[in-house]
């Protein structure tokens, strides 16, 4: 398992699993003194196999336990889950502690990086995932990050990250960009709709009843969107005044709603196709519409696409690079518990020595399946 998969680890934890033929709660396999449940792997192959390439095309990977695909998922998940272990195990041993306090500064960290809660709001919806899932996955990372921390010192000099910058260049080019704020009126219809549901005096409602108070409330959030907008309109530069006093965008409302520069395809369609149409210092015409609501951006400035000076990414540069070094030292560090750590894979089908057969095997099956079918198309165009 590489250090990227490290950083990105999520906690697992026993689940039925339906169909399966054992218990969830029945150990696979054993490090040192942990186990790994039946349902562990379950539902991490669960998630894995419902994800990536197969996903896209439509494949259900569980549909045939010998299969090609099947068998390297079930790989991947045994070394994750086992990667996983000997981490923890290692982390437990340091003393490692990752607080609730710890998790938000580093989704304040993110967003501060991403420009606004709007923009991570939007890639969690992208990818499916819930902000809950969100915060679990970054506790993870957190917690490599400390681990990292605690093998050594990696930091990366001047010269280090302008050798990357010179043989990186490709990487440093920007389209054309927009620079703006906004102040955000949140309208989203099904998140509306859950909190009329959740209110005691709604109970009982009707799917219809319910619908028509969620119509009544984003018609009252545009009307707010309208007033604001005539607010702004009257005196433009209280555009910052005003989004810390009306924006529900939170993070980017303490900052006088700026979003900073950004590229067209890093925002929702509605709000580039709006933001790239107007002028700096000017203010949109109407409330543009999203899924997350009402927005009056102001365009504070432009920039054509070019390449980014050294010097401005000169930190990021660093950063990443440290990033780098701090997962080549937790791999290292992988490598050797995995040699030292006692392995007993309980139930056999779970060795990789045995998925290694199962590839083998499903590899040879599938060269004799398209022989017999190449032979067979032979046959037919030489009796024709």
């Amino acid at each position: 398992m590489r250090g990227k998969q490290l950083l990105a680890t999520l906690a697992v934890s026993a689940v039925l699993f339906a169909g399966c033929g054992l218990k969830s709660g029945e150990a696979i396999i054993k490090v040192n003194n942990k186990t790994i449940s039946q349902g562990q792997f379950d539902k991490e192959f669960d998630k894995q196999a419902g994800n990536g390439i197969a996903k896209a095309l439509g494949i259900d990977i569980k549909d045939d336990k010998n299969s090609f695909l099947y068998l390297l998922v079930k790989e991947r998940v045994i070394n994750e889950l086992i990667v996983k272990t000997l981490l923890d195990e290692e982390i437990a041993k340091r003393g490692i502690k990752v607080t609730n306090k710890d998790v938000d500064e580093a989704v304040k960290e993110i967003i501060n990086k991403l420009g606004s809660k709007e923009r991570l709001d939007q890639l969690l919806k992208q990818n499916d995932m819930t902000n809950s899932q969100f915060r679990k996955d970054l506790k993870e990372e957190v917690k490599m990050k400390k681990l990292a921390h605690e093998l050594g010192s990696f930091k990366v000099s001047d010269e280090e990250a302008k050798k990357f910058y010179n043989e990186n260049t490709d990487k440093f080019k920007h389209p054309d960009r927009v620079r703006a704020s906004h102040i955000l009126i949140a309208a989203n219809a099904e998140e509306l709709k859950e909190v009329i549901k959740s209110d005691p005096k709604n109970k009982g409602l009707d799917e219809t009843a319910i619908k028509a108070k969620v119509d009544e409330e984003i018609k009252a959030k545009e009307a707010k969107a309208n007033q604001v907008l005539s607010e702004v309109r009257k005196d433009i530069t209280q555009f910052a005044k005003l989004a810390k006093e009306n924006s529900d965008d939170k993070a980017t409302a303490s900052k006088g709603g700026d979003l900073g520069f950004f590229a067209s395809k890093e925002m929702v369609p509605e709000f580039s196709k709006a933001a790239f149409s107007m002028k700096p210092d000017s203010v949109s015409d109407k409330p543009v519409k999203t899924q997350f609501g009402y927005h009056i951006i102001m365009v504070t400035d432009r920039a054509a696409a070019g390449q980014e000076p050294y010097e401005k990414v000169k930190n990021n540069i660093k950063a990443y690079l440290e990033n780098q070094k701090q997962i080549e030292a937790i791999d290292n560090l992988t490598e050797s518990l995995k040699k030292n750590a006692k392995i007993e894979y309980v139930n056999p089908e779970y060795d990789p020595k045995a998925i290694k057969e199962g590839v083998e095997e499903s590899i040879k099956n599938s060269a004799e399946t398209l022989k017999k079918a190449k032979e067979a198309k032979e046959a037919k165009n030489n009796k024709k």
